[in-house]
């Protein structure tokens, strides 16, 4: 495709209402010069008419208030000449003000009512006390109604065009405040992850750091203080798995639970069976990750304290919760020390995500439990 050619003019070229005052003026400007009226306050209806205009349309853009004013003032000489004119320059005049006047935005429509009431009843009983034609005084009547209803109806279009602008504006600033309050959940949202991966896993490997340093430097136990390193390097291994999960899950590219589950069994030593009950249906990411590191956790202390022993992995779908099981039987006792932050860290985690982890010995088995509403 073609680079598009810019026109050589813009679509708009100047506001209407700009376009209709100066055609406006010059219609005023017109009438000064073409009418013929030997009646000399007839001449000065006219001068007050044409000075209220061009005062209207001086005032216009500083002053909306007086502007208004000005033009409702002149519409009074030309519809109290109607009856009286001997040419077609009071209509003229009348066309200009009375039409300008009802397309106002400013005042109410009541008010512009009111002053076309005005006009009228200036335009008619004076020609019937003169013993005017009817067909002439209804036929100015009709032509001012005529005039202030085709300007309602201009009116009303503007009125609506300012509605739109007004709301395109509120809506613009509400996405503008949406997509602003979406930045600060995001930022929220990366503080947690970091908070969830670094704080926890960092602040345990720091202490079994300092607890292996003291049992070097005050009680010379080597056995001991490389227990503690070797903690410290599963905790080491485990915060990176973590901070992988995390990172994956800022850049929305975690998989589904049953999947990342099910990587996550195929890992892992052949004695871990998985199953998927329910209906899967798509997680959030802060959700998939926590229950991802609780299965984590529960295999890893699984394969550390019952070695060999048969693990079962379940994930069941109901459309209240979603309910991650590992069970696995009963192995060497858990001391303290080597829980590191473990299930307490993966709790707290868990509840950040709107879950609930619940751990401890049933019927010969260890049971791992996560259950995260829907």
């Amino acid at each position: 495709m073609g680079k598009r050619e810019r026109p050589l003019l813009p679509d708009t070229i100047a506001p209407s209402w700009l376009v209709v005052q100066l055609l406006g003026t010059a219609a005023v400007v017109v009438v000064l010069l073409t009418a013929r009226e030997s009646q000399g306050w007839i001449w000065v209806a006219y001068g007050l008419c044409s000075v209220c205009w061009l005062g209207f349309v001086v005032a216009a853009p500083l002053s909306p208030r007086l502007a208004t004013l000005l033009l409702a003032v002149a519409t009074v000489p030309p519809s109290l000449t109607l009856g009286w004119a001997e040419d077609s320059s009071a209509i003229v005049l009348a066309v200009v003000t009375v039409s300008r006047f009802a397309t106002l935005t400013g005042p109410s429509v009541a008010a512009i009512v009111g002053v076309v009431g005005l006009d009228v009843a200036l335009a008619a009983f004076p020609g019937l006390l003169v013993g005017s034609s009817l067909v002439v005084v209804f036929g100015n009547v009709g032509v001012l109604l005529v005039l202030m209803l085709l300007g309602l109806n201009r009116r009303q279009y503007e009125v609506q065009a300012d509605q739109a602008a007004a709301l395109l504006e509120q809506t613009k600033l509400a996405q503008s405040e949406h997509a602003r309050a979406a930045a600060l959940d995001e930022r929220t949202r990366i503080a947690r992850e970091i908070h969830d991966v670094l704080a926890h896993s960092l602040g345990a490997l720091g202490v079994h750091l300092e607890v292996a340093e003291a049992l070097l430097a005050e009680k010379s136990d080597v056995d001991g203080a490389l227990g503690r390193v070797r903690l410290s390097r599963r905790l080491a291994a485990d915060g990176l798995a973590e901070a992988r999960d995390a990172v994956a899950a800022l850049r929305s590219d975690v998989p589904p639970l049953a999947e990342a589950l099910r990587l996550l069994v195929e890992a892992h030593h052949d004695g871990v069976t998985f199953e998927v009950w329910g209906e899967q249906r798509p997680l959030p990411s802060a959700v998939v990750v926590s229950l991802v590191a609780v299965a984590r956790e529960a295999l890893t202390n699984a394969a550390r304290h019952a070695p060999g022993r048969p693990v079962s992995l379940r994930l069941r779908f109901t459309p209240a919760e979603v309910r991650l099981r590992v069970r696995n039987e009963l192995g060497d006792p858990v001391r303290s020390e080597d829980a590191g932050f473990g299930l307490t860290g993966m709790r707290e985690r868990l509840a950040l995500a709107g879950g609930t982890l619940t751990a401890g010995p049933d019927d010969g088995h260890w049971t791992v439990e996560a259950v995260v509403g829907a």
